[in-house]
């Protein structure tokens, strides 16, 4: 082989590889573009949990219980479980090992289905209000504002802590009229693990998620 063709196959390897490299970039900006906005994806799900919560209101009076598959269906899809869960457990998820991991992401999952559930079931003539969210290109965190519209009382702001992951905006911490989740459970976390060590923690987690709905 000449140096004339070795060249002239080195530049055509070049330019195959600078051709690869644009098709991946141009498809991840194709795929950002279809990414739901975070502000217009909590919209579209909070209205169709109310909408399921009102439809559904006398089954719910009846059987509490049902409140758990509507967390399972609208909301754990939009969060981000493994984040939240490893803030919350904070400087103590470096003491556990793998499966203590796992063990705390499942209850802590169970947890949250618990709390979000109770929330719901306490739902009734509340409106949310969503504050639009303006992103920076590439930007894969963002804080989504909104407020709870309360008849005859004061709007609580509540606001969302989410980052981009899979291909969509994920929930990975909320805070509450300015008291975050991840923050507040952290505190109760460590109290437990001092008590009785992350096994402690678990035995705690598991306690809270067999007793009743409405306990």
């Amino acid at each position: 082989m000449t140096s004339g063709t070795t060249f002239i196959t080195r530049k055509a390897v070049t330019l195959t590889g600078m051709f690869v490299v644009l098709q991946l970039y141009f498809s991840s900006l194709l795929a950002a573009a279809d990414i739901v906005a975070p502000d217009v994806m909590l919209k579209q799900t909070s209205d169709e949990v109310i909408a399921v919560i009102k439809q559904k209101r006398e089954q719910l009076e009846q059987d509490p219980s049902i409140v758990y598959d509507l967390v399972h269906e609208y909301i754990l899809p939009h969060l981000d479980e493994v984040t939240i869960a490893k803030l919350a457990l904070g400087k103590n998820w470096r003491e556990a090992s793998r499966e203590q991991k796992i063990e705390f992401i499942n209850e802590f999952r169970n947890l949250l289905v618990r709390t979000y559930g109770k929330s719901l079931s306490e739902f009734s003539d509340q409106e949310i209000n969503y504050f639009p969210v303006k992103l920076e290109q590439g930007e894969d965190k963002v804080v989504v504002k909104s407020e709870v519209l309360q008849p005859g009382g004061p709007s609580i702001p509540v606001s969302y802590r989410m980052r981009i992951k899979d291909d969509a905006w994920k929930v990975y911490d909320l805070s509450i009229d300015g008291v975050s989740l991840v923050t507040s459970y952290r505190g109760t976390f460590d109290q437990e693990v001092r008590k009785g060590g992350i096994e402690g923690l678990l035995k705690y987690l598991k306690d809270k998620n067999t007793k009743k709905v409405d306990s």
